[in-house]
């Protein structure tokens, strides 16, 4: 899936085919319900020390017309979070300790948990919107067929994919405190939800 995904976006940014125009793009995003999870450092997965995993439900509309994977990255793009990917949530525990990550749900459905092995497992359907502060263990327990994923992070961090051991627990620990809040909500802007529970560390 993820080599056909990468074919069709390719040419859907040469052509512009089935991608939201400007004025359609600012008119998807909706705030509705928003779930915000803690999560505990458990000693192999670092999760974030101040800021929650945030859920957003049925956060973007997506209609038929355009391609769903195309309105998340260029709504992510449009809000500072790039290098864009299509694919599914890899199926085994792993998190990010140099930068946060947001990922849309652009079709089908799947279960992922948070926050390492004593996390909790949350449904995701088409139009929800997962934002993941830097150090949140993640990993696909079970996902439909045509279950798709455009993930993006924010231009204030570096990539990187930590799988959970105790080894690297300390030192990555400590990367994940040091990663800035973004400048953006990645789907509402520089007035979104993001900010009003990512408040700065005292």
């Amino acid at each position: 899936m993820s080599l056909l995904e990468d074919v069709k976006k390719a040419t859907e940014k040469l052509t512009g085919w089935q991608r939201p125009s400007v004025a359609q793009l600012g008119q998807l995003p909706r705030l509705g319900k928003i779930g915000a999870y803690r999560f505990r450092d458990d000693g192999v997965t670092p999760n974030h020390p101040y800021w929650p995993l945030l859920i957003l439900r049925r956060a973007v509309r997506l209609p038929r017309s355009v391609d769903p994977a195309a309105v998340f990255e260029d709504l992510f793009e449009s809000n500072g979070w790039t290098d864009s990917w299509r694919d599914g949530v890899y199926d085994y525990l792993h998190y990010h300790s140099r930068t946060h990550e947001v990922m849309g749900i652009a079709r089908g459905t799947a279960k992922v948990r948070f926050g390492g092995q004593h996390g909790r497992t949350i449904k995701l359907s088409a139009g929800d919107v997962a934002i993941l502060p830097a150090g949140t263990g993640h990993q696909c327990i079970a996902a439909s067929k045509s279950f798709l994923v455009v993930g993006a992070y924010p231009q204030t961090g570096t990539y990187d994919e930590c799988i959970a051991t105790s080894a690297s627990h300390k030192q990555n620990r400590a990367r994940v405190r040091r990663v800035p809040r973004p400048s953006k909500d990645p789907v509402f802007g520089a007035d979104g939800p993001l900010f009003k529970r990512w408040k700065p560390a005292s």
